[in-house]
């Protein structure tokens, strides 16, 4: 077995990687029309299933050769040691020394998963029944507010991995959420965002949860801060922070000194990255809205696709040959983009919340060895739900000059069935990625009898490869598994590129940075500045027109 530390081969050194140089030479401009008229029963052969998701990959520009090269890649990459090494707790966040085990947030009571010689399965659930007890007191009114009325706003404050993925499943999960409860979520330190989201709210009925690991995130303590003392001024007593404040965090002293009882404080670990957080005490607000029961199937739907990508094959294994497909496409063809798009309401801020999961995770320029990457990684995802994108950018995707893989997320039957509305949307979905794949000749457009000067604006080019992912509906146990389906296709492109998919160091600058410039913006003397002409300029406009308008 490869040794986690040991020095790997540069990536475009393996043979797979020149292999695949030359394949797609011989193949770049093959059309998705001949091969599937060369092979009718495609899908049969690009297609897989696990979890409750069903996966066509049928519409990408590969062949078999293609998929063999890919997983040959995998295997000469390391990419079995590394799931391996995940899943046992080896320190595979090499830049920070940490174990990588958000797998372990899912797993049932009873099984060992060792950091350090000590198993933390026990420690999760724990964590897990709290959460549960807690959740249950606040829907059944059990936990009431300070002046005895009854909890029906909820109110979560963070940032990052702390909100996007809260927002996400409660957004994600609405159908299954308490309807007489009022969910809001506050992470952005621009003064609007708490403004509106407790401007019609009832203070004595009104819960914050603070997720903070630490407790001193910059943007989470001054929207916390604001929070206390919105709540405070209109209860008149301090002593109303300990029935209307939780903390999610690690840092005891620091939520005590808030005026948060310790006994109110969820804990997780620092073998839980934020942005793989949503199955720990991230998500409280989430089970909060769905009930424990309905938390514990989305940890089951995430636990399914965790034994699916430990356990299949390569070349039947979804996230696998997601990760391979966005290499593929990336190395290769020079695609810069991944369009999410999903045709569910529900879903609506899942691409955002893929944003930070994919490109926090893998917008790295230097490998685990720390050279200078000579390839692209990283690519940009972004999407919104269908039909909406229909009239908005699908345009640029149809007719316009950039490749932009595809990945479609449906559903066989709807949660709120309206006449014929979920066979349009799904018709719909099926239609985008006929189109995108085989698009229309100029021949075609012109036995419709368009005039010949009209017919290079209507004819579409085609051969635009996407996936498409099935479900039978969307349930909590089936966004558990299309989240880990993603975590999991992440952490094989980063595998592939010899990154570290677990840290972030690109966020910390900015943060120092802007430390030194709240003083120099906060400061009742003019101060001395320091930085660039430009940022100079700046901040010397910013106060001067600021002060003007006192």
């Amino acid at each position: 077995m490869t040794e986690m530390n040991a020095p790997l081969k540069p990536l475009t050194q393996l043979p797979a990687w020149s292999k695949l140089a030359a394949h797609y030479g011989a193949i770049k401009d093959i059309q998705l029309r001949q091969l599937f008229a060369d092979a009718p029963e495609r899908t049969a052969h690009f297609s897989a299933e696990g979890a409750g998701l069903f996966l066509d990959y049928s519409k990408h520009r590969i062949t078999e050769e293609t998929i063999r090269l890919l997983i040959r890649l995998a295997g000469e990459a390391g990419l079995q040691d590394r799931i391996d090494a995940m899943f046992r707790g080896e320190r595979i966040n090499l830049t920070e020394d940490r174990a990588v085990l958000h797998v372990a947030l899912r797993t049932q009571r009873g099984e060992s998963i060792l950091v350090d010689g000590e198993n933390v399965v026990p420690m999760v659930h724990a964590v897990l029944d709290r959460l549960a007890s807690f959740a249950e007191q606040v829907r059944n009114g059990t936990w009431n507010g300070h002046t005895g009325k009854r909890i029906r706003n909820v109110v979560n404050i963070g940032i990052g991995g702390s909100d996007l993925g809260p927002v996400m499943a409660y957004e994600a999960l609405r159908h299954y959420s308490s309807r007489d409860m009022t969910f809001r979520f506050v992470s952005n330190v621009d003064g609007t965002d708490f403004a509106e989201a407790t401007r019609d709210l009832d203070p004595a009925e009104t819960l914050f949860i603070v997720s903070s690991k630490t407790f001193t995130t910059l943007e989470t303590m001054t929207n916390a801060r604001t929070a206390r003392a919105w709540l405070v001024q209109n209860l008149g007593d301090d002593g109303a922070v300990t029935r209307h404040f939780v903390a999610v965090s690690t840092n005891a002293a620091e939520v005590a000194k808030f005026g948060i009882d310790t006994a109110n404080m969820f804990g997780f670990w620092d073998w839980v990255g934020g942005r793989y957080s949503m199955a720990s005490a991230i998500g409280l607000s989430t089970m909060i809205a769905i009930g424990p029961d309905n938390f514990r199937a989305m940890l089951a739907g995430f636990r399914a696709m965790d034994e699916h990508f430990r356990t299949t094959p390569f070349e039947r294994n979804l996230p696998v040959l997601m990760g391979l497909l966005t290499v593929w496409y990336a190395n290769f063809f020079g695609a810069q983009t991944v369009a999410v798009l999903p045709y569910d309401l529900y879903l609506k801020r899942f691409p955002a919340y893929l944003q930070q999961l994919t490109m926090e995770s893998n917008g790295k320029g230097v490998t685990l060895s720390g050279t200078d990457v000579d390839y692209q990684t990283g690519p940009i995802f972004w999407g919104e739900p269908g039909t909406n994108g229909q009239h908005s950018f699908y345009q640029l995707i149809h007719q316009g000059t950039r490749l932009i893989p595809c990945d479609f997320i449906g559903f066989c039957r709807a949660l709120n069935p309206v006449g014929s509305h979920h066979d349009i949307l799904m018709a719909n979905l099926f239609a985008q990625s006929e189109a995108l794949a085989f698009g229309k000749t100029a021949d075609e457009v012109r036995k419709e009898g368009t005039p010949e000067w009209l017919v290079p604006h209507r004819t579409f080019p085609g051969n635009y490869p996407s996936s498409t992912i099935l479900a039978d509906q969307l349930t909590p146990e089936i966004l558990g598994a299309l989240v880990a389906l993603y975590e999991h296709s992440v952490f094989t492109q980063g595998v592939i590129w010899q990154i570290d998919s677990f840290d972030q160091w690109g966020v910390e600058l900015g943060k120092v940075l802007a430390q030194r410039i709240i003083g120099e913006l906060c400061s009742e003397e003019e101060p001395p500045l320091g930085h660039d002409s430009s940022t100079n300029a700046l901040i010397m406009r910013y106060r001067n027109k600021r002060d003007a308008e006192m």
